[in-house]
């Protein structure tokens, strides 16, 4: 199966960005008051999709790649903050009561993400912190 990790590593990428901008777009429709549309069955649906093409590729390429690969911690933060950003964005499009909440809880969810797509493209766990202070 090592024969497909180019294809089955662009097959991810390209989920992780669609799934993103799905979560943004969504979350920015909560935010001006259209919770409808943000809620409604097409992007709901949608998400589910690409979330679990985005699943399946990660789970393929963690069973083809060697497992030094993932020795200095990277992948585990990213499995760690993977439920803070669903955690989080669920409260955003679903459970924030005020406006303010919505907001906090969206900001969070988008800097969770944030931080995973930097750990993911640096494979060094301490990404985002080397990256804010240039170390």
């Amino acid at each position: 199966m090592i024969e497909f990790y180019a294809q089955i590593r662009l097959a991810h990428i390209a989920a992780v960005i669609a799934s993103g901008s799905l979560f943004l777009v969504r979350g920015l429709l909560v935010q001006s008051g259209r919770r409808e549309w943000a809620l409604a069955a097409l992007p709901r649906y949608l998400s589910y999709a690409i979330d679990t093409a985005l699943l399946t590729a990660a789970l393929m390429l963690l069973t083809i790649l060697p497992s030094a690969m993932f020795s200095n911690g990277w992948l585990a933060l990213k499995l760690l903050l993977l439920p803070v950003y669903i955690g989080l964005g669920w409260l955003a499009l679903r459970k924030g009561k005020t406006g303010r909440q919505r907001l906090a809880y969206f900001s969070g969810a988008l800097l969770a993400y944030a931080c995973i797509f930097i750990v993911a493209r640096t494979h060094d766990p301490l990404g985002p912190i080397r990256l804010m202070f240039g170390a």
